[in-house]
């Protein structure tokens, strides 16, 4: 059984990173309704909590069908990291969680997200300011370190967990490695297998496939995994993770109904989100929702031309009618580099 604190997530829980312009409600609502243990939103900047900026406060949105969810936060300033963690309590969500892992030039320059790696005691004071700061469970997210010849993650988990964080999620990559190359879990594994480690260790990167899942979590014994980019546009690779761990078996991927019936009920929470802005922002997901339809291109360019939600329904509606009885088999999952919008 994995706890954080007092937040009880079951065996081997599963858990929906925090992604920059993804991991909003209506993409997190579809990914609790198939099978994410654990939710986070979208990072949000501890100078725009405070300064009251508009798109961060609509950051903090969360809902009650979506517990447990965590706010993660990023800043590098140690007294106003600790008021956005105070600010972040009073919606109260389950956990508030720091983000030290994003590699993007805007966030690393202010001295916050990976920029943090190159000074870990200025980690560890931030991370102690916001543990001081508030009631809720405080955990992480990070990388291996900053660059091959500095990666330091056995002893920054140790000092994280000597600072008060409630649980460590690690990205196997380092800061320079942005999104390149293929994540590595052995240092994932070393920390969880360390005996001194009494927190939660969840392991994140490149998790692509519930087989995958599954052998890491044999091989490397993490408490749980953490999964960003595969669940976009399909929400799915919870539930297949999940069925294969209680039974051995493979799920049957999602029918071409299954996938027409999430991507409509994504555009109308989108649409209800967001308001217009949320028709653009679906253009972006029907073919990863559609992915292996015959002709899909000539059906997405369709897709993304219309502007009205009513539109874009009946054209689903129409592809469903063209495709009836269509068997869509397993695809494989593109982890799209998202690293410009700081996914982790």
């Amino acid at each position: 059984m994995v706890n954080i604190a007092k937040i009880i997530l079951g065996d081997f829980p599963l858990l929906l990173a925090p992604m920059e312009d993804v991991s909003d409600p209506p993409f997190r609502a579809v990914c609790k309704q198939h099978g994410a243990d654990l939710l986070f939103t979208e990072f949000i900047s501890s100078e725009g909590l405070i300064k009251d900026a508009i798109a961060c406060r609509k950051k903090l949105d969360i809902f009650e069908d979506e517990r447990p969810v965590g706010i993660q936060i990023f800043g590098g300033d140690e007294d106003r990291l600790a008021m956005a963690a105070q600010i972040v309590e009073t919606v109260e969500p389950d956990l508030l969680d720091i983000n030290f892992g994003c590699p993007i030039k805007g966030i690393v320059g202010r001295g916050a997200g990976a920029g943090v790696l190159k000074d870990i005691p200025k980690m560890i004071s931030l991370t102690a300011s916001c543990v001081k700061a508030t009631r809720l469970p405080v955990t992480v997210k990070t990388r291996l370190g900053w660059d091959e010849s500095s990666i330091n993650i056995e002893e920054v988990a140790l000092r994280l967990q000597d600072a008060g964080i409630a649980a460590l999620t690690i990205h196997g990559r380092t800061r320079s490695q942005l999104y390149k190359g293929h994540a590595d879990w052995t240092l994932i594994g070393k920390v969880k297998n360390n005996p001194r480690i009494k927190i939660p260790i969840f392991g994140n990167g490149d998790i692509d496939s519930p087989q995958k899942a599954l052998e890491y979590k044999d091989r490397y014994g993490v408490d749980g995994i953490m999964i960003g980019r595969a669940a976009i546009g399909y929400p799915w690779i919870f539930r297949e993770i999940r069925h294969l761990h209680r039974t051995g078996e493979l799920h049957a991927p999602p029918t071409l109904k299954e996938r027409l019936d999430v991507c409509r009920l994504h555009l109308q929470a989108a649409v209800k989100w967001h308001g217009q802005v949320g028709l653009y922002e679906m253009r972006g997901r029907y073919a990863q929702y559609l992915k292996g339809l015959p002709e899909l291109n000539e059906h997405r360019k369709k897709l993304v031309t219309l502007t009205a939600p009513d539109e874009i329904e009946e054209a689903l509606d129409n592809i469903g009618r063209t495709y009836q009885g269509l068997e869509m088999g397993p695809q494989p999952i593109e982890l799209v580099n998202y690293h410009e919008k700081c996914a982790l």
